[in-house]
């Protein structure tokens, strides 16, 4: 039986949520929408691209009437939720329509900040939000010609350079000496202010607007320090406030906006928010990226499909106004700890600046030329290292051809507001003969939300209808027996329930109902992922005489029986022998992994064998953590290493038989005079004075790469309890067959450490790890 969802709100982030909820499990709920606007759902963003003449009113809808009737969306629509009774979950509306819930999502938005001085009730001044805001502004263009605009952010700039377009005279008022200052350095403000002011808009900065004159209708703005300003038209565009007012008086607890946790909770049971109504570990977020990833995990959460939580988005602006590029992204402020790299050319006004600590880049700004924002955002969202030859290619002039676009992976971000990749861009063109961008936008989104991607998306296109193109959108899926790609899979698992191997070859229309080498440990990895608890025994960690001993070349078999940490007793070491003994087994010998390898057993043999050493064998042919290395001082180094043994020992126990998406070598050394080959493990600890250094992401193949330090632990607790929680959060949302290092590179290693430090986070990790352990260990047993 469905239940009740309600949306208080008909915005942008409260129905992608909604769409996503469609996409997820379109089955589960009965939705309604409450939305104070008498409009479908539209882009509120664009309504400056409305006043600039560049689209129409109808260009704007993100949904129409159809798709809510398709989706059995019932839309009240130009109706106000005036009361949230939290006891009996019902919602009500000003038109007294009562709608009872199962779940709430609060997604009221937020309201323009109208400044507090005399004058702001006369006829002609307006705030720049809604359809009927935009519809104003256009009639009074028709019969008055000086406008001012209060705000010299995005919006004012983007509205008042819609006015010019209305032939208006036009003037913004700036309360700094720079315009959009929280997204720009003093050159790139300067640069952009002579721009505007050669398209027609004039600049008074540093201005206080104090009184707004006029008998009915404004004529004047006056100003602290004594000036004046002629207006007919005054547009505020000074800020926004969370709208909160509904949510407080139910109970709800806010702050500035409504305080939601990482999964857009609320302080109300079955009642969550999403938006600019929403404040997320203090902050409050009024671009439209952060809105939409607000929006999947929350969806994610009510399809009960155990998202990782919001941690909070990188903020980046562009500016929609015709001539003008920009882009802005990350920390752009230099203090002690921060270097930069400029680039000035004053001729083509182009300028670039790249903020970095150490080798990463924390922020950029782009004026005049910004075809790098997409590997900038990524680069700064992941946190990667950047080299010295990587710095400067960002700096350098875009090609005039279309090679940067050329060089762009499949995978990279065109546009970052709505997810969409170039591949799949890509794709869409190739399958569907689309020619023009609007018709891209249709399809895939890209530049349907901020359009600060157009002029790539545009470049694009160009390259994909050239004859330089030669790529062809590669969809990769898991194998030859089915279409869907590993997330589709998991996806599919996870919608339909499906907890065995048979299942998903019969319900996913499986080619070969066997599977194939590639599919089928794949897919016994997500089952066992999805859903540790409810396997029998035996049914996805098997382990039978061919996993427990390895078949060689010649006939025989080979076995590795387990020494924690590679310490062997006296009592091991002569039941080994007297095995060896018994069974004439001549060839044994250490691994590079300091453990006993028993060669040429015969088959026969293998089950008695086992049986007499009395010692748990280690697994080979799956993936699992290698045994853990142990490094023992040699040479002149005098360390003491006990405490590296017994945590190795400690770790071993930990994680033993803990299925992993690729094989992890974990290392420890107890201290750092021979430690260096080791980083090129996945995982590494080395003791040093102020307790455990833990690096991460070494590698061996392609090519040798030593590990990025990941944290310092101060004892054996704290160090076990990061590499538990890091391999489970591994293990949670690395594709199978994914090593660290890619992992690594793809998620974010910045990423990593924000979930691995949020202590409550961590020891949930460490918590479904241990439980998991108990599991495979009676499994075993």
């Amino acid at each position: 039986m469905k239940r009740n969802l309600v949306v208080i709100g008909n915005g942008m982030a409260g129905v992608r949520c909604v769409e996503e909820i469609l996409k997820h499990n379109p089955e589960l709920y009965n939705i309604s929408i409450i939305g104070s606007e008498p409009h479908h759902n539209y882009n509120r963003i664009l309504l400056s691209s409305v006043l600039q003449g560049e689209v129409g009113f109808q260009d704007i809808t993100i949904n129409d009437a159809k798709w809510y009737e398709e989706n059995d969306i019932t839309l009240f629509s130009g109706e106000t939720a005036t009361e949230i009774n939290t006891e009996k979950k019902v919602v009500v509306t000003d038109k007294n329509h009562a709608l009872s819930y199962d779940k709430l999502i609060v997604a009221t938005g937020s309201s323009p900040f109208v400044l507090p001085i005399p004058g702001v009730e006369k006829e002609g001044v307006v705030t720049f939000r809604t359809i009927e805001d935009c519809k104003n502004i256009l009639e009074t263009a028709r019969h008055y010609k000086n406008a001012v605009v209060i705000g010299g952010g995005v919006l004012g700039l983007e509205a008042a350079r819609g006015l010019v377009n209305l032939g208006l005279n036009v003037k913004v008022v700036h309360n700094t000496e720079y315009l959009m200052q929280r997204q720009l350095d003093s050159v790139s403000s300067k640069m952009l202010q002579h721009q505007l002011e050669r398209q027609g808009i004039e600049f008074l900065l540093g201005k206080v607007t104090e009184q707004i004159i006029g008998d009915k209708r404004v004529n004047e703005l006056t100003f602290t320090d004594g000036t004046s300003v002629d207006a007919d038209l005054v547009v505020m565009s000074v800020g926004i406030i969370p709208n909160t007012v509904l949510a407080k008086k139910s109970g709800i607890r806010t702050n500035r906006g409504i305080v939601v946790n990482d999964l857009m909770e609320t302080s109300v049971s079955d009642i969550y928010a999403v938006g600019e109504c929403v404040e997320h570990k203090g902050i409050v977020y009024g671009l439209v990226k952060p809105l939409y990833e607000q929006g999947q995990v929350l969806a994610k959460h009510l399809c009960q499909l155990n998202p990782q939580g919001y941690e909070g988005s990188v903020l980046s602006t562009s500016l929609k106004v015709p001539g003008v590029e920009l882009f802005s992204v990350g920390d752009f402020t230099e203090d002690s700890s921060t270097r930069s790299l400029t680039m000035l050319n004053q001729i083509d006004s182009v300028y670039k600046k790249i903020i970095l600590r150490g080798d990463i880049i924390v922020g950029a700004v782009l004026f005049g030329e910004t075809k790098n924002q997409s590997k900038l955002l990524d680069l700064i969202v992941k946190r990667k290292h950047v080299s010295d030859e990587e710095k400067k290619q960002l700096l350098q002039a875009a090609d005039k051809d279309s090679s940067s676009i050329k060089s762009m992976k499949q995978s990279e971000m065109i546009c970052n507001c709505n997810g969409v990749t170039k591949g799949t861009i890509i794709e869409a063109v190739q399958q569907n003969q689309l020619t023009t961008v609007q018709e891209v936008k249709q399809c895939t989104k890209a530049s349907s939300s901020c359009g600060g991607c157009k002029l790539l998306l545009s470049d694009l296109l160009d390259y994909i209808q050239s004859d330089e193109c030669d790529e062809l959108f590669e969809r990769k899926s898991l194998c030859t027996c089915t279409k869907l790609t590993e997330d589709e899979l998991v996806l599919q698992i996870q919608q339909k329930n499906l907890s065995s191997l048979q299942d998903v070859f019969t319900q996913l229309n499986w080619l070969s109902l066997e599977g194939c080498a590639g599919c089928v440990p794949a897919i016994q990895y997500y089952l066992a992922m999805i859903y540790p608890d409810r396997a029998e025994k035996n049914q996805f960690f098997y382990l039978n005489d061919n996993v427990k001993a390895q078949h060689m070349s010649d006939g025989t078999y080979s076995i590795i029986p387990q020494t924690y940490g590679g310490k062997v007793s006296a009592k091991q070491l002569r039941n080994i022998a007297a095995v060896m003994e018994k069974y004439q087994i001549t060839d044994v010998g250490l691994t590079t992994e300091q453990r006993f390898q028993l060669k040429g057993i015969m088959q026969e043999d293998i089950g008695a064998v086992c049986t007499d050493l009395g010692i748990r064998l280690r697994p080979v042919n799956i993936h699992t953590i290698h045994h853990v290395n142990t490094y023992y001082s040699g040479g002149n180094c005098k360390c003491h290493t006990e405490a590296s043994l017994q945590l190795s020992i400690q770790l071993e126990k930990e994680m033993e038989f803990i299925l992993t998406p690729h094989e992890i070598k974990l290392s420890v050394s107890p201290c750092k005079h021979h430690d260096l080959e080791m980083r090129t493990n996945d995982i590494h600890l080395v003791g040093v004075e102020r307790g455990w250094e833990m690096y991460v992401g070494g590698s061996c193949s392609p090519q040798l790469q030593q590990g990025e330090l990941f944290s310092i632990a101060s004892d054996h607790d704290e160090a076990k309890r990061l590499i538990c929680g890091f391999v489970q959060y591994y293990r949670e949302t690395a594709n199978y067959l994914e090593n660290i290092s890619e992992w690594i590179n793809r998620v974010g290693i910045i990423h990593i450490r924000e979930v691995l430090f949020e202590e409550t986070l961590c020891n949930q990790l460490v918590e479904r790890l241990q439980a998991e352990m108990m599991i495979n260990v009676e499994r075993i047993n």
